[in-house]
């Protein structure tokens, strides 16, 4: 792609990358592949991170495990899990552009996910959505069973406030 993010974050040791081919689409963690600008596009439109600077979505990018859905070269989903590795991830940036959907993408996206080596064995893997919850209840994600021990500090406008 004409935009790529580097391939890794300082001090981290390089993923291994997981292509999983389906029909015309590649779902892919290689990071070299991410169109950044349409990523962009996408996630500063959306409800979780209106607004989004470019800087920060590339931040994002090269502190996570990616993972994007491409038709040829065109980039028509994406998904990023946070995590340490060993105890705990946090699935975010889900999405696949609207001419795509209806053809079994998200779920093919969250099967290589819910595969990946780095993700195995994990105590929490969690998650935060207004939306696709039978989706995601597909893959063993259920609603907290103690919001009341959970936490948060929470800015949905924190993009809209800072300069781009």
């Amino acid at each position: 792609m004409s935009d790529a993010a580097s391939t890794e974050a300082p001090g981290q040791e390089a993923e291994p990358t997981v292509e999983v081919a389906h029909g015309d689409y590649v779902v892919s963690t290689d990071r070299s592949r991410i169109d950044v600008a349409a990523v962009h596009a996408f996630l500063r439109a959306s409800y979780w991170s209106q607004g989004i600077p470019e800087e920060t979505l590339r931040r994002a990018i090269a502190g996570a495990i990616c993972f994007g859905i491409y038709h040829g070269r065109e980039q028509v989903g994406f998904a990023r899990a946070i995590t340490d590795r060993a105890t705990f991830a946090y699935l975010s940036d889900v999405f696949i552009i609207e001419a795509h959907r209806g053809r079994g993408l998200s779920k093919l996206l969250l099967a290589v996910i819910m595969g990946h080596p780095s993700l195995q064995g994990l105590r929490r893997f969690s998650l935060t959505t207004r939306d696709a919850h039978a989706l995601y209840a597909q893959f063993g994600f259920e609603v907290v069973a103690n919001p009341d021990r959970q936490m948060e500090i929470l800015r949905p406008q924190i993009y809209l406030s800072s300069p781009t």
